[in-house]
């Protein structure tokens, strides 16, 4: 089942190095399903939707990895079994984690014509 962000849901979440979470705010608890206790220490990835292709994964990672800002349209899984659509963009951070640095997620709603091109592509992805 999907759900659809209002355009007022605004997703963040911090992660260590590593990709594991530090911290997510209220929208990205509710939407997610999860409750912050149980995303903390959570790798990132525990909202990974399996329709993701690794390749949009590797893109974000090598990119932000080098010190840029990436921004895309992203598939996520919700606790429950069902997902939602969002616009990411994903700062590398200095300010967090045990001194090694890590990153910031910022989400909004995604139109349905920005998921329908994002879908188009990832379909020719893997």
């Amino acid at each position: 089942m999907e759900y659809t962000l209002s355009d007022t849901d605004f997703l963040v979440s911090q992660t260590d190095a590593k990709g594991k979470i530090l911290f997510a705010n209220e929208d990205f608890c509710k939407i997610a399903g999860y409750t912050l206790e149980e995303l903390i220490g959570q790798a990132h990835n525990i909202v990974r939707h399996r329709d993701m292709p690794k390749a949009a994964f590797k893109d974000l990672w090598d990119t932000v990895k080098s010190g840029k800002v990436w921004k895309g349209y992203v598939k996520n899984a919700t606790k429950n079994g069902g997902f939602y659509w969002v616009f990411a963009t994903v700062y590398p951070n200095i300010a967090c984690g045990d001194g090694e640095g890590g990153y910031m997620s910022c989400r909004r709603k995604a139109s349905p014509a920005e998921i329908q091109k994002a879908e188009t592509l990832y379909k020719t992805m893997r």
